[in-house]
């Protein structure tokens, strides 16, 4: 199958994925290995090929960011568990001020959903919004909620050691350098941030009612001293910040060495210790010593089964968007492309953007975006490569590649996203809200992202 036909049969399969994901209710992993299995067989590819195929795009995928995604959220984890999310949270509420409360709860919210996912996050540091609302009097506590919704949901989609991200570097060859990917991320996260900032100081002027907490959410009712009581002894500020701060540190330092080519013993020591794999295992080893510290090892175990049971749906589902990917590229979608590559190149980075954000939109999930859309643009190939059909071949647009995608899958989180439901629900804002407020904060954020995002890529592709 070549051309159009192949072309409209390529949308007819993801059409069907996001039906069966978000209409008939199919766990995303089975709705991207049927999609695949389908889709391979209709394209015509050999039978006895594709089991391999589809062996390749799943082991592949495993091979590259599955550790990775593990010990990141295992660190995550530890830090809910120990308390230290609360102490990072009060740092922040220090050095910028009671004064800008807002932008206080967006820039917790920024840096905890680095290592945790933001529905988690939200669940953390939404008893904070809260007693900060109590604390300072007149703040909006909607206004507050978008702030912190949208600080965690920007690091969420551009900053490993998120899933999406790491899968999307990983998909598109860029894993081996995860310190650029982080740093430009940290990047994208500036217009992000100024956005999601100026819209919830806009929604707070808004007459939006909040229900009462129930009885599940009774923390959050308590004030702060209460609060940070319910964790017992807390972690300090410092060893809060090293599971994250040091393996970033880590593997900026080893990109750095790598970078200006140099040589040694204590050279290759430091980019042993600054590969992702190795750097979050030092980011683990100062979590566990917060566990120590709080006197909390005995829950080690715990932690760590919780955390495969959260990390081993995400997991499987970033193999199959690899399984789907590759079946794509042994399909010849890739080769069509390239042959209409003067037309894609006009569209350039926006095409990863519009894939993601229609996934997204449809099916509710960031990380089944993000890890879809990077299947399909990945580098299975160097020689059957959507990145080299849209022109974008180079090490620097495989990072904003990264970027685009994460843009695109934060917009929109609307009804068929759990953290649509996780920021209505804790706030005690009804669904008619959520769609005025969060829905419209993730429209206007990931807009400006990509604006941003093609705006840089005209100046340094």
């Amino acid at each position: 199958m070549t051309g159009i036909p192949l072309l409209i049969t390529f949308f007819l399969a993801i059409v069907l994925m996001i039906v069966a994901i978000s209409k008939w209710k199919i766990h995303p992993f089975l709705s991207l290995m049927g999609t695949s299995l389908l889709l391979a067989i209709v394209v015509g590819l050999p039978l006895a090929k594709i089991p391999g195929i589809i062996g390749a795009g799943f082991s592949g995928t495993f091979a590259s960011i599955g550790i990775v995604i593990i010990l990141g959220a295992l660190i995550g984890l530890i830090l809910e568990h120990t308390g230290a999310a609360i102490r990072l949270a009060d740092v922040v509420i220090r050095c910028v001020g009671e004064k800008h409360p807002q932008l206080a709860m967006m820039l917790m919210g920024w840096i905890v959903s680095i290592p945790v996912f933001c529905d988690s996050g939200f669940v953390i540091l939404n008893p904070i919004r809260k007693a900060i609302c109590k604390k300072i009097k007149g703040i909006s506590p909607v206004g507050m909620a978008v702030a912190l919704s949208g600080g965690l949901y920007t690091s969420h989609v551009f900053i490993p050691p998120t899933p999406g991200p790491i899968a999307a570097a990983g998909s598109l060859g860029v894993a081996d350098n995860l310190a650029a990917v982080i740093l430009v991320g940290i990047c994208a996260s500036i217009p992000a941030l100024l956005a999601a900032y100026l819209f919830s100081l806009h929604i707070a002027k808004k007459n939006i009612s909040v229900k009462e907490t129930n009885e599940e959410n009774a923390l959050a009712e308590k004030d702060y001293d209460e609060l940070v009581r319910s964790f017992g002894q807390l972690p300090g500020a410092a060893a809060s910040f090293a599971p994250i701060v040091i393996p970033i540190l880590l593997m900026a330092l080893g990109s750095i060495v790598t970078m200006a080519g140099m040589q040694g013993v204590i050279v290759t020591g430091i980019k042993f210790l600054g590969t992702p794999i190795i750097a979050l295992t030092v980011g683990l080893i100062l979590a566990v010593y917060l566990l120590a510290s709080t006197g909390k090892m005995k829950d080690f175990y715990d932690v760590t089964d919780q955390t495969m049971k959260t990390v081993g749906p995400i997991l499987f589902i970033t193999a199959a968007g690899g399984v789907l990917g590759k079946v794509i590229t042994a399909a010849g979608f890739v080769e069509f492309m390239k042959a209409n590559a003067d037309f894609l190149a006009s569209v350039g980075i926006f095409f990863p953007f519009l894939i993601s954000a229609i996934l997204k939109t449809a099916q509710g999930s960031s990380t089944v975006a993000i890890t879809t859309t990077a299947g399909i643009m990945g580098m299975f190939s160097d020689s059957a490569s959507m990145m080299t059909a849209l022109g974008l071949n180079t090490e620097m647009a495989a990072l904003l590649t990264v970027m685009a995608i994460g843009a695109g899958a934060m917009t929109v989180s609307h009804a068929n996203d759990s953290y649509f439901w996780v920021v209505t629900n804790f706030t005690g804002m009804d669904p008619q809200d959520g769609y005025r407020t969060q829905t419209m904060m993730t429209f206007i954020v990931g807009i400006v992202s990509m604006a941003a995002i093609f705006l840089t890529s005209l100046v340094l592709l």
